[in-house]
């Protein structure tokens, strides 16, 4: 048996770390700022995976996504703030018993928002990535707008719980407590995607269905519901990634979702527009990237990920796992 599996991208991630380390000279310091950008890494990853997945399945260019990113931390912040007493206690479970809810209800919400948004803006203009740009980001304004109106327009502190705040000495290294469990639910919300997608009749049908719809609807299956559920999806993972998003920041705005818009497309291109495992690679370089950067030359941190993604680009012009090549 010939394995035909590219591992080169793979290398990407450690390869990074390991050039960086000499001009930063200092392991403890090398190792906050890798942890802290894998960390960083994989909140961008759950926050692109909703529209990777939207864009690779359905080729829908959504860039009202963030207006689900927003919402999903709103949520949060008012489900929070009705468990003061479990988020300010010092013990961990007390404290996840408290963003667990927080975290499913807020995907909940954005989910079914993702479900109004898909019906009402944008059905009308599948195949038509042109109108696609243009009403999505007109139903990110609308959506901003009407947060304004729920929940006003000032910034909204989202603290940490007490028990997820300090850190943990690894030796002369300190790696905050909450990075450690970004790395952890990134980690599981990829193996959930891969394997539905790999391992499951539904990831079936809709590889299948975007491939060949025609068929798989000539064999009964209802293509078009399947795909509505993926839209959802990527909007309930929206509203997971705002959570994360926010208690990463400790504050939510409004304009949030609009701000992070960039890195994701950024991941999703540097990916292979559609590939979740390439958008795994690309949220974790562009998170080490903007950690390094922002340690060694804070003024080359504001292009770095545009230079990490025309990097490669040169290297790969259709991104590191092209849906295409699959």
């Amino acid at each position: 048996m010939t394995l035909d599996f590219d591992w080169k991208p793979l290398a990407l991630v450690p390869l990074l770390a390991v050039l960086v380390f000499p001009f930063i000279g200092s392991s403890s310091t090398w190792l906050t700022l890798t942890v802290a950008g894998l960390a960083m890494g994989m909140i961008i990853f759950i926050i692109a995976s909703g529209l990777t997945l939207v864009f690779g399945l359905m080729d829908v260019l959504n860039f009202g996504h963030g207006v689900f990113i927003a919402l999903g931390a709103f949520v949060a912040t008012s489900v929070l703030g009705a468990m003061s007493d479990w988020t300010g206690s010092q013990e961990l479970w007390r404290n996840l018993v408290a963003v667990l809810p927080a975290m499913l209800i807020a995907m909940l919400v954005a989910g079914a928002v993702g479900l109004a948004f898909e019906r009402f803006i944008v059905r009308p203009v599948y195949g038509q990535h042109l109108k696609q740009i243009l009403i999505t980001m007109g139903g990110m304004i609308i959506g901003e707008e009407l947060i304004k109106v729920i929940w006003g327009p000032a910034q909204i502190a989202l603290p940490l719980p007490e028990g997820m705040r300090g850190s943990l000495l690894v030796g002369d290294a300190a790696i905050e407590k909450y990075r450690l469990i970004a790395v952890v639910v990134g980690l599981a919300v990829f193996a959930l995607l891969a394997w539905t997608l790999a391992r499951t009749k539904i990831g079936l049908l809709i590889r299948a269905g975007v491939q060949d719809r025609e068929m798989v609807e000539s064999l009964g299956y209802r293509i078009k519901r399947l795909f509505i559920g993926v839209f959802v999806v990527g909007s309930a993972l929206a509203g997971l990634g705002g959570v994360m998003w926010g208690l990463y920041q400790q504050g939510v705005t409004p304009q949030m979702g609009a701000q992070v818009n960039v890195l994701i497309f950024i991941v999703i291109i540097i990916g292979g527009l559609g590939s979740t495992g390439g958008a795994l690679i690309g949220a974790l370089l562009v998170g080490l990237m903007a950690n390094y950067t922002g340690f060694l030359a804070p003024k080359v941190a504001l292009f770095s990920n545009i230079a990490l993604m025309a990097a490669v680009l040169l290297w790969r012009p259709q991104g590191i796992y092209p849906v295409t090549n699959r």
